[in-house]
């Protein structure tokens, strides 16, 4: 099937106009590890390649939104709409004055003093998708050659999978040295239950010590509307099992949703997922130091 792309790619719903103000006050510090900006447009083009077309979610928008809900740091990661071009991403960095993080759409061709470029501005981490619906996936053999070059940078490998992909995926995450952060909490099945495969294979690559997870899509993974009854104890499971290697992000804007959630709302579920103030205060606060490198 031929994946409509460019002014033909379906448009995104655009997030909330006025999200709530979440009632949970989050530490100091604290990390939204996992969101998108993007354009405007007229400023930022989107790829003509890219398979999916979101409204205009600049980083004004997101930086008022962060002042709101708590954040006084975060982690852009570069959009399959925004393609091989890491412009906007860069601008956000130099916005963001030392307090935001950037991930990156690299391939083998990725010139040498681009990558540079990155690393300086603030960029730690390379991303690879599993999903149809963003583009053909990377072959593993240049993968392999791009986590060669950002390795010695101390970037990590961002894995974004979903359905039974962290099972598929397995061998080969596990044959990465370098860290490694699953996205979305793999976007398991949450009807194979707490003893599922891919959910058993996701907390078995934690257990190997590089591997983290981005407790981040309990509203995609759900089946029910919010709280996501069904969703929030596989965040918090990870979360008990692997204090020390999960963080949170709110996937803002949401693209590709079909149920754009409330900000405000998704970070009171943080409450849900992490119960205990120690466990919060690692996944807002120190792991997003330790992974991202935050001063």
């Amino acid at each position: 099937m031929t994946v409509p792309r460019g002014d033909d790619a379906p448009a995104c719903l655009p997030p909330l106009d006025h999200p709530s103000s979440p009632s949970l006050a989050l530490p100091p510090g604290s990390c939204d590890a996992h969101f998108h900006v993007f354009g405007p447009r007229a400023v930022f083009p989107f790829s003509p390649e890219r398979t999916f077309t979101p409204q205009d979610a600049p980083k004004e928008r997101l930086f008022a939104l962060h002042r709101m809900l708590g954040f006084e740091r975060g982690v852009f990661v570069q959009s399959a709409c925004h393609g091989s071009d890491h412009a906007v991403l860069l601008d956000l960095l130099a916005a963001g004055a030392g307090r935001y993080r950037g991930v990156a759409l690299l391939t083998p061709q990725t010139a040498d003093a681009e990558i540079a470029e990155m690393h300086a501005a603030g960029v730690c981490g390379a991303r690879f998708h599993f999903f149809s619906h963003l583009g053909a996936p990377t072959p593993y053999d240049e993968i392999r050659a791009v986590i060669d070059r950002i390795a010695p940078l101390g970037w990590h490998v961002a894995i974004h999978v979903g359905g039974q992909g962290v099972l598929e995926q397995y061998d080969f995450i596990a044959s990465i040295r370098a860290p490694v952060v699953i996205d979305h909490i793999g976007r398991i099945d949450v009807r194979e239950g707490l003893n599922g495969n891919a959910f058993t294979a996701l907390r078995r690559l934690l257990d190997r010590g590089n591997v983290w997870v981005k407790l981040s899509g309990t509203d995609r993974i759900t089946r029910e509307a919010y709280p996501y009854r069904d969703a929030v104890p596989f965040a918090r499971a990870l979360a008990e099992h692997a204090p020390e290697r999960v963080v949170w992000g709110s996937d803002w804007p949401h693209p590709n949703h079909t149920a754009v959630p409330d900000d405000g709302a998704l970070v009171d579920l943080i409450a849900a997922i992490a119960p205990d103030d120690a466990i919060r205060r690692r996944m807002l606060v120190d792991n997003p130091a330790a992974l991202f490198g935050f001063r």
